[in-house]
């Protein structure tokens, strides 16, 4: 069995219409009549999966990323017709040459066989069976065993949607061993898998870095944002907010506050004046040097405690470089961009970091030495996003150095060929 899944991907890769072919835009509207039309037995699916995660005591915020309602559904069919829109810009150009040839073509082609591997967002197997397939690829998507029963119902409706459009339906195979034992087994196949797109924690990610198959890294993010005494704090406090309670565990998420300890007891305020506005509860957990009892410049955070909704506990030495997946924001005191970005250095993860400052030299220091696939200035970190940033609809956000780094959008998921016509040129 674990022979004939990459196999049979390979054969429908093959058999597969080349990019740009009519097709594939077939199936971006196929696929959103058929996730429409499945979606009770998606949904029923789904509460199964969310039933059996409750009773393993799984904690609410992770529960909430498996379950779907009506609004995921809205959004799954407005991504079909977005990817439908941005197929146009994946297609050949002409590449002024000045040498022997007449032309040169610059030519997409597909990855190849591409596996993704993330954990339990059923959402994320409607991306993974999306966008690489319209460029051409074919996906082994292998989520996680939270999400199984659902992930089964998604595909049944892919396949679907790929014999409605006149595609093979093995480019699209949802793994469904809730074990790792086929998974080691595939990893070992850089024979019959061409790209690998890990989605998910850190360990996840180390653990498919041990295969020789080519990586598109993404997934957690240990993502800081740096309060310069400069800062406008009352922007500091919303884009904290912003950044962190949408989505806690999202890979985009705010897990530490570096804040200049000058402006950390306005800071603090300001965060907690903010806080009363939404409905969500956030926990800080704080650097001891910030203690109001021992500086006198932070005195009013003695207060933040008593804010509605936000609870202030001590920060351990395990807090830091950790993501929390949780409405947790561990916030440390730092003197100046250096040891801000001493911080980030030490703990960060090369996801997305930020900084709120007006003062131009800060900003420029900061945006020019801080490593990671997206710096952002004076806003939320959650802008780190393909569709937020007008780049297109994305798979992943990717964290390496090589083929793609940050958002992973349609244009990523090709390679290129060269195509000249020589018009009887010889190299002589």
């Amino acid at each position: 069995m674990t022979d004939d899944l990459p196999a049979r991907a390979r054969a429908a890769f093959d058999a597969a219409p080349p990019v740009g072919d009519e097709a594939y835009a077939r199936y971006c509207g196929a696929l959103a009549e058929q996730l429409t039309e499945h979606w009770p037995r998606i949904t029923a699916a789904n509460a199964t999966d969310v039933k059996e995660a409750e009773h393993a005591g799984m904690p609410p915020t992770l529960v909430d990323r498996l379950r779907l309602n009506d609004g995921h559904l809205d959004r799954m069919v407005a991504l079909t017709a977005q990817v439908r829109r941005e197929l146009d810009s994946v297609r050949e150009t002409e590449v002024p040459v000045s040498g022997a040839a007449r032309t040169v073509h610059r030519v997409p082609r597909p990855l190849g066989v591409v596996m993704m591997v993330y954990e339990a967002r059923p959402t994320v197997t409607v991306d993974g069976a999306l966008l690489p397939v319209v460029v051409g690829n074919a996906v082994l998507l292998r989520g996680g065993k939270e999400t199984a029963v659902t992930n089964a119902a998604l595909e049944q409706a892919v396949h679907a949607a790929l014999h409605q459009a006149g595609l093979p339906s093995d480019l699209v195979t949802v793994l469904d061993d809730p074990h790792r034992r086929l998974l080691r087994a595939l990893l070992k196949r850089p024979d019959q898998v061409d790209v690998l797109i890990p989605r998910g924690s850190p360990a996840l990610v180390d653990y498919c870095r041990t295969s020789a198959i080519p990586l598109i890294a993404g997934g957690g993010g240990v993502n800081h944002l740096y309060v310069h005494r400069s800062a406008d704090l009352d922007l500091a406090a919303r884009a904290t907010l912003d950044s962190k309670l949408p989505e806690p565990a999202g890979c985009t998420s705010v897990e530490t506050v570096l804040v200049d300890r000058a402006v950390a007891g306005a800071y603090l305020q300001a965060l907690a004046h903010r806080l009363e506005d939404r409905a969500e509860a956030l926990t800080l957990r704080v650097d001891a040097t910030l203690d109001p009892t021992s500086d006198a410049s932070v005195q009013a955070a003695v207060d933040v405690s008593a804010a509605p909704g936000l609870r202030v506990e001590a920060l351990g030495p395990h807090d830091l470089g950790r993501e929390f997946l949780d409405p947790v924001i561990a916030v440390v005191g730092v003197d100046g961009v250096t040891a801000a970005l001493a911080h980030v250095r030490r703990y960060g993860s090369g996801h997305t970091e930020g900084l709120i400052a007006q003062d131009p030299q800060v900003i420029d220091a900061f945006r020019r030495r801080v490593d990671a696939s997206m710096v952002v200035v004076n806003g939320s970190l959650r802008l780190h996003d393909g569709p937020t940033l007008g780049l297109g609809s994305e798979i992943a956000i990717a964290t390496g150095r090589l083929h793609v780094r940050g958002p992973v959008t349609l244009a990523a998921l090709v390679t290129h060929s060269y195509v000249t016509d020589a018009a009887g040129a010889l190299r002589g």
